[in-house]
């Protein structure tokens, strides 16, 4: 059965916006992108849905998550000018939690992700098993990445060995929609000898890997000079470091991580010869702008990225550091971020380019860019359709302005991941979320219980 969308605005991404347009799937596949008349006729048989003053445009692709800190909203504020107390705390709460708390989190944050018109994240979890079992709970698109900690090199051939246990398991819940990645977690928290052996392990068994990487100053001094905070808890622990003397970025290039065109997550703290050495490796940027000021990270040079021709998507990181997860949201900040500083030093971002890095560009940046990011025929149905009509968008001349500078994840209407309408007019079609959102708060009530005592 084929199914035709109509809306007054399609945005394929990869070509121009078409205005009285649609798009017709039939499985999973988009079959047909034109003038909603031409599509029309193409397909008389099919089943329309037109909807009116609003835009389809593919699914929106957040590529850097942590779907299982859902549970930790608001939870780290007064931690938040200390980065690593933090994450201390953070790893406290979340040593505390069950297997079936860390899958309501999850969930509720991938029933959040279907509400905001996302359709496909890159996940980072330290339980993806939880993790994977929510996407496909909620329909969602995605890679779940396990990660991996061990700072000492002592331990690095034992927690690469329950690196491949836990593979062995996630490996057995992907389906077509979801696959597993490993994330060495980042340069602080696992020793060199393991990021090369994670590293290997991903080449040999053609995994994607994730990695954090140059996301604080704090990491910066760590690197150059094994100063400050986490040189500190290393030699805390007995823990010897000796610092490279480099940047993030080649440190990753020398022990081998660059080989697997990675996904690194943040990358501020980068200068010229950093980018460039990102790009001559072919590997990919998660930019998350939100995050990356809430905590007082800086701002990562999102302009220079894609004047360099960088692979670079949006990503909300965890709602623990951002507290939502809207990527049009992150399109807007990242756009006025951008322009932000001074431009006769920096590459305007136009709405076009904000737009394209939540889309195609995520896609890009995820390794899916032949699957999804783009309508087109022969391309998955993933898409999304956002109204424009609301007093807010008014008056709206140009959809792809009106989307990134006057529009959120409230105006989506319509979530299709695969051909399978997965959110509509405020409904989940899957998951039952008013039960898991009651579980929820079950879960955090256990974590502000344990935090005060």
């Amino acid at each position: 059965m084929t199914a035709i969308y109509s809306a007054r605005w399609v945005l394929p991404i990869a070509s121009a916006p078409i205005e009285n347009g649609a798009v017709a799937v039939e499985g999973t596949s988009i079959v047909g992108v034109g003038a909603a008349a031409q599509i029309a006729s193409r397909f008389p048989d099919a089943v329309a849905s037109d909807f009116g003053t609003s835009a389809i445009l593919p699914g929106l692709i957040n590529t850097h998550s942590h779907l299982e800190l859902t549970v930790m909203r608001g939870f780290l504020e007064n931690e938040e000018h200390d980065f690593f107390a933090w994450l201390r705390k953070l790893t406290v709460a979340r040593l505390g939690m069950t297997a079936d708390d860390l899958s309501v989190s999850a969930t509720c944050g991938a029933i959040e992700a279907a509400h905001a018109g996302i359709t496909c994240v890159g996940d980072s979890s330290s339980a993806a098993a939880q993790s994977m079992k929510a996407l496909r709970e909620t329909g969602l698109r995605g890679i779940v990445y396990q990660e991996s900690f061990g700072p000492d090199p002592r331990l690095a051939a034992d927690n690469v060995a329950k690196l491949r246990e836990q593979l062995s398991e996630i490996r057995a819940l992907g389906c077509e929609l979801v696959r597993a990645g490993v994330s060495p977690h980042a340069p602080y928290t696992v020793s060199a000898s393991q990021l090369e052996m994670i590293s290997r392990l991903a080449l040999d068994e053609k995994l994607p890997l994730m990695m954090h990487a140059a996301e604080s100053r704090a990491e910066a001094s760590f690197m150059r000079d094994g100063t400050g905070a986490f040189a500190e808890g290393l030699r805390t622990r007995g823990i010897e470091w000796n610092a490279p003397g480099i940047s993030t970025v080649q440190y990753l290039e020398r022990h081998g991580v660059l080989e697997n065109e990675p996904l690194l997550a943040h990358c501020i703290t980068v200068d010229d010869q950093d980018v460039e050495t990102i790009r001559r490796a072919r590997a990919r940027v998660a930019h998350c702008p939100k995050s990356n000021a809430k905590l007082r990270h800086g701002r990562a040079p999102f302009a220079k990225f894609v004047a360099s021709g960088l692979k670079v998507g949006l990503g909300s990181d965890s709602v623990a550091s951002n507290n939502n997860c809207d990527i049009l949201e992150e399109a807007r900040f990242a756009t006025l971020l951008a322009r932000s500083v001074d431009q006769s030093s920096s590459p305007n971002i136009t709405a076009d380019q904000a737009l394209f890095a939540a889309t195609l560009g995520g896609a890009r940046a995820l390794g899916f860019s032949d699957q999804i990011g783009a309508l087109a025929e022969g391309m998955q149905a993933d898409l999304v359709v956002l109204g424009l009509d609301g007093s807010h968008q008014q008056p709206m001349t140009d959809p792809i302005s009106a989307l990134v500078f006057s529009s959120s994840g409230r105006d989506v209407q319509l979530t299709m991941v695969a051909g399978q309408e997965i959110y509509r007019d405020g409904q989940l079609i899957k998951a039952d979320e008013h039960a898991f959102e009651s579980r929820l708060a079950t879960v955090r009530q256990k974590l502000d219980e344990a935090a005060v005592q």
